[in-house]
């Protein structure tokens, strides 16, 4: 009885993030006050990579690109700048194993600011504007970071 639970419990929980991973980005582009979720779900596709969850790792990819289309961002500008902070920052990050909240929300912090980075360096060398450093960035800064913690 209890198996079957758990089952049930596992599939609900894919079938509300497989939701979640297809129409949240539609949502933020009609409702621009929405956090981005960035240093979140790149944090989700560390993790995958790290552990070898192909599950995270797609769900992952497929927000990311759902997410840049939405939005006008660059493709696969996300997938990159998880994958370099991953080989370069990652492994530094160790160092944190007994601090159960330390690792991941550094990881969070330094993925937005990454993607951040390398989104106005993307802006610098084509000459584009992608999108505007305001308050709604900062906002999902910190939603980010609680939502990380909380996991």
């Amino acid at each position: 009885m209890t198996q079957s639970k758990k089952e049930e419990h596992r599939t609900l929980l894919l079938i509300l993030m497989t939701f979640f991973v297809l129409f949240y980005p539609m949502l933020i582009s009609i409702y621009v006050f929405l956090p981005l979720f960035i240093g979140a779900m790149s944090y989700i596709f560390i993790i995958g990579l790290e552990r070898h969850k192909t599950l995270y790792i797609l769900l992952a990819i497929i927000f990311f690109i759902n997410l840049e289309v939405n939005l006008s961002l660059p493709l696969f500008l996300t997938i990159i700048s998880s994958l370099l902070f991953y080989v370069t920052f990652y492994t530094s990050l160790r160092h944190f194993r007994r601090c159960k909240i330390c690792k991941p929300l550094f990881s969070v912090i330094l993925l937005d600011f990454f993607y951040l980075g390398a989104l106005f360096a993307f802006d610098f060398i084509f000459q584009v504007h992608s999108i505007g450093l305001d308050i709604i960035l900062l906002y999902s800064l910190v939603v980010d970071m609680l939502v990380v913690v909380l996991l």
